[in-house]
């Protein structure tokens, strides 16, 4: 006997229809699954076994056969274990004919006949729905995840042996609760969950605090280089806090990487933009994405559409670093791995912190050698510091220095400029300043008549590349749409300008 259930694996952070083919035949009883099957896939004989007998079935003692189709992409995971149980079960005659047309089923199965929640559940049902699928089965916490597809029928199941009574129409579909209501975002803390982060707690640093909010509006790639104590790390974090927020189809696409990652999404999509924070002994593997067996998205994946910040920039291997240079430029990640070549979104907003030199330089003076701070310099590559939009220089505050303004206000500012990018961008593939292409930088970012002259003598003045100046006139785009000004004024590509200081 042959049956056949439609189910998905993860790619990266895109699912992959998969269709589980099942034979049982005659022969001494076996058990052998093909298609390129991973070890968890492979192990899945046991679980799928015991879950069957669990739930009061019958194991066919025969030769069965399950081939993944299609044989040429890997499988991954533990997902397709619920679709290789009901083939199981539809080849043995335990169901129903044609009871599972038109569905696909995701699930791990546990020893005890439990269904079980599987990761990527947001990309695998739309990997389905796109392919006609008209109603899918999901294990009960995953169904408030898959709800946010649209499009096709969610149906729940806790057991195997429930989802059996269900598909023969002995008993009625099982409901679920919806997901706990999203907290206020105004009130979630970047800092941990005894302190709430805001602008106002930085005191001084106007000149690090306005390329804070240039690049929050922008889009802008961030370096602050100073002494330790000197409030980097402080202003950086706080950075989530004035971001404007995530677009409809953003958020479904940060929430269906962060659950392709195996991170708790809640059933909900993501408010607010991702602020990834990885230790400086993260490998490269880890930035980048890819690793052993399948290749998993790293911190600039999951960085996407939101921050990646990299505290303590030279402590971070350089290749690691340098890694970064070509997502920073493409906004993807390309990882190929036998057998498969992935590509990755990457469209994250860099902003690092780093001392001038390895013992700091604070207040006591640089106590470090010529030789060790040339050392330490040349962690930093010069075509990683190039990619940088805005590099700051951040002294000491004062003490008599007070604090600044809420990180409330500054984000009404941040919005409203994003809009008008938005605005201004509808018709490109691109939505802020920092993304503007190179070719179209000239018609989409013009200068006013009298700033012509200032732009040449900026170029002539700092010997600027080609992509030191676009990286410029950007900024001064937008310090322009902050200052809500139709074209770039001589004021603004000045300010742009001290904005990219050489730094560290």
């Amino acid at each position: 006997m042959l049956a056949a259930v439609h189910s998905a694996t993860l790619i990266g952070v895109d699912g992959q229809p998969v269709t589980v083919e099942v034979h049982v035949s005659s022969g001494l009883p076996a058990y052998q699954v093909v298609g390129l099957p991973d070890a968890a896939v492979r192990e899945s004989r046991e679980r799928v076994r015991a879950a069957i007998l669990s739930s009061g079935l019958e194991w066919p003692q025969r030769r069965i056969t399950v081939n993944l189709a299609p044989g040429g992409v890997r499988k991954s995971g533990s997902g397709l274990e619920l679709a290789v149980a009901l083939g199981v079960l539809g080849a043995n005659d335990a169901l129903p004919a044609g009871v599972l047309d038109g569905v696909a089923v995701l699930g791990e199965l546990g020893l005890d006949g439990s269904v079980r929640p599987v990761p990527g559940t947001l990309a695998l049902v739309d990997a389905l729905a796109r392919a006609g699928t008209a109603s899918v089965v999901v294990p009960l916490a995953n169904a408030s995840e898959a709800e946010l597809v649209g499009g096709l029928r969610v149906r729940a199941a806790r057991t195997l042996g429930e989802l059996r009574a269900c598909l023969k129409g002995e008993q009625p579909w099982p409901d679920w609760d919806p997901p706990p209501p999203d907290p206020d975002a105004d009130t979630t803390s970047l800092l941990g969950d005894d302190e709430l982060a805001d602008l106002a707690d930085v005191r001084g640093l106007p000149f690090a605090r306005q390329a804070l909010e240039v690049a929050a509006a922008g889009g802008h790639h961030l370096l602050l280089c100073g002494p330790p104590g000197t409030g980097k790390t402080m202003l950086a974090r706080r950075l989530g806090t004035i971001l404007p927020p995530l677009c409809p189809a953003e958020a479904l696409e940060v929430t269906r990487i962060h659950s392709a990652a195996g991170e708790p999404v809640a059933g909900r999509l993501a408010r607010r933009r991702p602020f990834r924070a990885p230790h400086h002994t993260a490998s490269t593997a880890a930035l980048v994405g890819g690793g052993s067996g399948r290749a998993r998205p790293g911190e600039i994946t999951l960085a996407h559409r939101g921050v990646l910040f990299l505290d303590e920039l030279g402590e971070f291997a350089p290749s690691s670093l340098d890694a970064l240079r070509q997502p920073l430029e493409e906004r993807a990640v390309r990882i190929s791995r036998q057998p498969v070549s992935l590509t990755l979104p990457a469209a994250f907003q860099l902003v690092a912190c780093s001392n001038p030199c390895p013992c700091g330089g604070g207040a006591r003076g640089c106590r470090c050698s010529e030789a060790q701070r040339e050392r330490y310099r040349r962690r930093l590559s010069a075509p990683l510091l190039d990619r940088f939009d805005l590099r700051v220089r951040v002294v000491a505050p004062e003490p008599a220095d007070v604090r600044g303004e809420r990180s409330a206000d500054v984000a009404v500012r941040v919005a409203a400029a994003f809009e008008r990018q938005r605005a201004r961008y509808a018709d490109w593939p691109w939505s802020q300043n920092a993304h503007v292409a190179a070719g179209a930088v000239v018609r989409l970012l013009p200068l006013r008549r009298e700033a012509d002259d200032a732009w040449r003598l900026l170029i002539a003045e700092h010997s600027l590349t080609g992509r030191g100046a676009t990286r410029i006139r950007r900024v001064a785009r937008t310090l322009a749409d902050l200052d809500d000004s139709a074209g770039i004024t001589a004021d603004h590509l000045e300010q742009a300008a001290s904005m990219r200081g050489d730094v560290p």
